[in-house]
């Protein structure tokens, strides 16, 4: 089948590949799976499993037998590709389980907004989606909106990737008549927190591309990302009984306190945008003894995230001057680097992501995430991976929402790319 004929097979069938996707969201975002940082365990909670299983026995359903489910909560899958000789290598589908822990996955209660007529949502009390804050829900006039009840999140990041991926799964399989690269599908835990590849070995894929569906808006490709540290600061004070303090008690928390009112104030997440990078600092656990505060640094640059960790250094010198008898320790961890290089490295990877996105009729919108995702650590071990959006809008938020043809535009765009990575020379022609 040519891509033109792929595009109306998909057109023919919207209506069953909407109830498909749909239905699957619905029950994925039911399954409370956020992940814990402060756990050490992989998966970081033991209840990612309860989504991994039910994915697993939706693809034996379908008829997948290489579906392997590790100690560590992976999911590996492979389909078999039907494109005629010469062979051409696999590529990678990647979505993962976890929810993050910033706002309540437990009991969400989806909600279903049908035949959206424009103006306010009201979820619940004070949490309400208007479209001056959400202007892309005018693009969804007439159709369907789903919504967390309000006070939990949604889970659309990323249970929207992984319903997606596996509707389109469904489709190549019922349609063998389509030519598509084998593919392998990855699905992964405790992404949310920096640890999505913690469990994963290169040697588990062959394929040397993959693709997130782990973006936002429909349309949405990402071909770069921040660079990401997480920096511990390790403050220690001296105790001394609060009646004999003056002069020799050293406090761990006010240290704690000057440490983090002394990161400039311009270079933070809520004062930046675009390719701007930032300090966050994200928690504080103290007493007078000690204070362990974690800061997260994140640039698009490389030498910006050297600068913010000399700068973190340079503020710890001065609290320790201002508290004599103090020590504050600054130890940074890399968590993930910038994609950029690895997908550039591969031009087709993202030529055929336009592509496929420009099939369904629309096209990309190409920004740089601000933030991470588990292609970057892939891209780290060699496999490029750009992002695909998976539709969601607020992730990590009470007011999470995404809409149906936004989740169906994903499933046509992981089908097209399967048809379009079955050439060896994928040209833009029918």
């Amino acid at each position: 089948m040519t891509i033109t004929e792929v595009v109306a097979a998909l057109r023919r069938e919207r209506t069953a590949i909407a109830a498909d996707v749909t239905d699957r969201f619905l029950r994925y975002v039911q399954i409370h799976t956020t992940s814990d940082k402060d756990s050490p365990s992989i998966p970081s909670t033991p209840r990612q499993f309860d989504l991994a299983k039910v994915v697993v026995q939706e693809l034996h359903d379908m008829g997948v037998t290489d579906v392997e489910l590790t100690d560590s909560c992976y999911v590996i899958a492979r389909v078999p590709g039907t494109a005629a000789d010469p062979p051409v290598p696999a590529m990678c589908l990647m979505a993962h389980f976890d929810t993050s822990p910033e706002a309540s996955g437990e009991r969400v209660k989806p909600l279903l907004w049908e035949n959206y007529q424009g103006g306010d949502i009201r979820i619940s009390g004070d949490v309400v989606l208007t479209p001056e804050e959400n202007p892309l829900l005018q693009n969804y006039r007439g159709e369907t909106v789903i919504t967390s009840s309000g006070d939990t999140l949604l889970g659309a990041d990323d249970k929207a990737g992984l319903a997606e991926i596996l509707s389109a799964v469904r489709f190549l399989l019922q349609h063998p008549e389509i030519p598509r690269v084998p593919l392998e599908l990855v699905f992964t835990p405790d992404e949310e927190i920096g640890r999505g590849l913690d469990g994963f070995s290169r040697d588990m894929i062959s394929a040397n591309v993959a693709y997130t569906l782990d973006g936002g808006e429909e349309g949405e490709l990402e071909g770069e990302c921040y660079n990401g540290y997480m920096v511990e600061v390790l403050c220690t004070g001296e105790v001394i009984h609060l009646g004999y303090a003056r002069g020799r008690l050293v406090n761990a928390v006010t240290m704690a306190a000057q440490f983090v009112s002394m990161l400039p104030r311009n270079e933070s997440p809520e004062a930046t945008d675009e390719r701007y990078g930032y300090y966050a600092p994200l928690e504080i656990k103290a007493d007078m003894g000690s204070a362990r505060i974690e800061v997260y640094l994140r640039d698009f640059e490389f030498v910006e995230i050297e600068r913010r960790i000399e700068a973190l250094r340079a503020i710890a010198a001065a609290v320790e001057a201002q508290f004599p008898g103090g020590r504050v320790a600054v130890q940074p961890h890399k968590q993930y680097l910038n994609m950029r290089e690895a997908i550039a490295a591969e031009p087709g990877v993202m030529e055929r992501a336009r592509q496929a996105i420009r099939d369904t009729g629309i096209e990309p919108v190409e920004r740089s995430i601000r933030g991470g995702t588990d292609g970057a650590k892939l891209c780290e071990l060699g496999v490029a991976t750009p992002n695909i959006f998976a539709g969601g809008v607020n992730f990590h938020s009470v007011r999470e929402w995404v809409a149906v043809p936004a989740m169906v535009r994903a499933v046509e765009t992981a089908v097209l790319l399967a048809r379009r990575w079955a050439e060896a020379d994928s040209s833009p022609a029918s």
